[in-house]
């Protein structure tokens, strides 16, 4: 038995019947199809899920829905943050959306020295940013997640190094003599994962990162990709501490 969709509203209905309307509503009745008697979950994006049963159409293009059960789903712990940094062509959105999938709790795009894409203030940056937290709100429904992650604006490494405090930092890095496996993961708090970019992290930056407490660590013997290294990263982390 398939799990139900996932759908995404600004305010979850508590009780009784809602319509599911706007974009949403429209997925839902003309991209799935759900008919009434159909099961489908809807969630506020910050842990609150209700299930509900599809009563009848509203108009072409809404459901009127029953909800039969409501939830709050705890925050995961230890958190995750994930550093990523900019990667050319589409890359970049492929690395989000595989980091959603994975559990990734907050994104953090990162400018980092060697990156071939350049994100820019003004008009051109912003559509890129708009472009990254699409696509994690799309993967967050793909993968039935109640905690939509927080895409913030992009930082340079000097703000990195501000997110470090206080967290267990890990520079993904395919040199490194310590593999991911045996560093000893907390239970709460923050871990905060850096990805480099196609050139790898620079000499200068890893020092910067290693002085803010952040240790190098290696995820196997193979060389990943800088968009697919993330979510591997954050499988390992799930497997190696009460997250999963």
């Amino acid at each position: 038995m398939s799990t139900p969709p996932l759908f995404l509203v600004d305010t979850l209905p508590r009780d009784g019947d809602f319509v599911l309307d706007g974009p949403e509503g429209r997925h839902a009745a003309t991209v799935k199809r759900l008919r009434p008697g159909e099961t489908l979950t809807v969630s506020d994006g910050a842990g609150g899920v209700a299930t509900c049963v599809v009563d009848a159409p509203e108009g072409r293009d809404a459901l009127r829905l029953r909800v039969t059960e409501r939830a709050d789903v705890p925050a995961p712990q230890p958190r995750v943050l994930v550093a990523q940094a900019l990667v050319k062509g589409d890359r970049g959105e492929l690395a989000v959306e595989l980091a959603t999938e994975a559990g990734a709790d907050e994104i953090v795009p990162w400018r980092a020295s060697r990156c071939v894409a350049k994100w820019e203030d003004g008009p051109r940056g912003e559509k890129a940013l708009a472009r990254w937290r699409n696509t994690v709100r799309e993967a967050a429904k793909q993968a039935r997640r109640p905690w939509v992650p927080e895409v913030r604006d992009p930082v340079g490494t000097k703000d990195l190094v501000e997110l470090l405090d206080g967290a267990l930092g890990l520079v993904l890095e395919g040199s490194a003599g310590q593999r991911i496996a045996d560093v000893a993961l907390p239970r709460h708090g923050d871990i905060v994962v850096v990805v480099g970019p196609e050139g790898g992290v620079s000499d200068e930056e890893m020092a910067v990162l290693r002085a803010a407490g952040a240790q190098a660590v290696r995820l196997g013997p193979s060389v990943l990709r800088a968009s697919t290294a993330a979510a591997v990263a954050l499988g390992a982390i799930g497997a190696l501490s009460p997250r999963w």
